[in-house]
């Protein structure tokens, strides 16, 4: 651009705004409440005690008194499954005349965490 077409340009006046940042402890305290508002969910939680490839043929020729044999031995651990990842492992026991389990091992964190991925 020629010196000319510079002194044509319009002033242009523009006010700054300055970047007003919150304070470490309010984002703390609404990461918080959104923690415990994600704590608060209930999720289902089922005892896989093993599994089995079965054709439809032999699914539907089930009766009452078949035993169906698992791929698991019996003094395996079973595992505690949320979603669709197992959180923990553990022994199965009768708590009041039902099943309950006794974990003797837990997934990370983060595996566990990722149980939940469905419900965002």
């Amino acid at each position: 651009m020629s010196e000319e077409s510079m002194d044509e340009l319009p002033e242009i006046e523009a006010e700054v705004t300055p970047v007003v940042e919150l304070p470490a402890m309010a984002m703390e305290s609404g990461e918080q409440k959104v923690q415990q508002l994600l704590l608060d969910i209930e999720l289902d939680a089922s005892l896989r005690f093993g599994a089995r490839e079965m054709p439809l043929r032999d699914v539907l020729s089930l009766v009452p008194g078949d035993v169906v044999e698992l791929d698991r031995h019996v003094n395996e651990p079973a595992d505690l499954v949320v979603g669709d990842k197992i959180v923990a492992r553990g022994e199965v026991v009768l708590v009041d005349g039902n099943f309950g389990m006794r974990i003797t091992e837990v997934a990370t964190p983060q595996l566990r965490l990722e149980s939940i991925r469905c419900l965002f």
